[in-house]
């Protein structure tokens, strides 16, 4: 009798936990006391006719107009294999930053899975397909510039990749990929494509990757890496030396990196999950350059928006934050307001 009791109270004591940690998170309390950005309502302004997929990719061009891509009703099976048709709609948006509408969209037929976007300083746009295991670089409406990787050849080697998740372009046009999601690598290539070195592999030590999921420079060329299942952020030399790491028990999986050129900050998303099962929420993180946090919302604070699972973050030249949220299949817009 006694020992069935013991097992009783251990279930109940278990089951009350369970239920604690799968209630979502309360708002309002966390580390945000200092923050100045509101969320803006109403924007964007999409088409009645269209349905927005996973916004996965999220970046801004040199007139500070939001690129978007997006999976349109596509969505990525944890089981079985990758589909074998490509996405019919239109995946990429060019999204007016004042009205919150759609200038021009173009990449229908294009990709499987697509996955990263980064736009360099003349306004091309770079893709990554973690179905197609390729990384594309395009203009800005859409005219194919630039191809790498074997169409559905996953490998490790310097001409293919294994799901590449991302990409960043340095000053001088060379770029680096992070890959990825089958490997444990950052790549770095000039400015023409040509495979130059690589570093990384998988584990938690320095220098190592479980999933690096979002890349990015600052204006000194310092690498910063959002080293997702390690619930950290990397930072490492032009030529793939560890510097530091942003680290903190309270930080849930690192999806993104951005920098902010224009006030040298660096902002990152997260996702944060009980046992992988249900997403509790997404934090938008501000660091200065030492990588102290010094501003921080989302599930942690005033921000009273529902439980998000922010994929991807970019910043205008305004100091505005923009999110793709793929729990909901929303973009939303944080305004500087300080």
């Amino acid at each position: 009798m006694l020992k069935k009791t013991l097992y009783l109270i251990i279930a109940l004591a278990a089951l009350m936990t369970a239920l604690y940690f799968l209630q979502p998170l309360k708002k309002g309390t966390g580390l945000d006391a200092a923050t100045r950005y509101e969320w803006v309502k109403d924007w964007p302004q999409l088409p009645a006719g269209l349905k927005l997929g996973n916004p996965t990719g999220i970046g801004t061009d040199t007139h500070q107009n939001i690129v978007l891509l997006h999976r349109a009703g596509r969505e990525w099976s944890l089981f079985g294999n990758m589909p074998a048709a490509p996405i019919n709609s239109k995946t990429v948006l060019i999204i007016n930053n004042s009205s919150g509408r759609v200038d021009d969209s173009w990449g229908e037929k294009l990709f499987i899975m697509p996955h990263g976007l980064t736009v360099d300083n003349e306004n091309n746009i770079w893709i990554t397909d973690v179905g197609l295991h390729q990384v594309f670089k395009f203009s800005h409406n859409g005219k194919l510039l630039m191809k790498l990787g074997e169409a559905r050849v996953a490998g490790n080697d310097s001409l293919h990749f294994n799901k590449p998740t991302d990409i960043a372009i340095a000053s001088d046009g060379s770029f680096y990929v992070s890959d990825g999601y089958g490997n444990s690598r950052i790549i770095k290539f000039s400015p023409t494509g040509k495979y130059l070195f690589e570093w990384g592999r998988g584990g938690n030590k320095a220098g190592e990757f479980n999933i690096p999921h979002g890349i990015c420079l600052d204006n000194t060329g310092k690498v910063y890496v959002a080293d997702r299942e390690n619930n950290r952020i990397q930072q490492f030399d032009a030529n793939g030396r560890f510097l530091n790491q942003f680290s903190d028990n309270s930080f849930g999986a690192m999806c993104a990196v951005a920098f902010g050129k224009t006030n040298a900050k660096l902002f990152a998303v997260d996702d944060f999950t009980f046992f992988k099962v249900k997403h509790r929420g997404s934090d938008v993180f501000v660091f200065d350059t030492t990588g102290k946090v010094q501003t921080r919302f989302g599930r942690s604070g005033a921000y009273q928006g529902n439980a998000g699972w922010y994929h991807d973050v970019a910043i205008d030249d305004n100091g505005n934050i923009y999110v793709g949220d793929i729990l909901n299949n929303t973009i939303q817009k944080f305004k500087k307001t300080k």
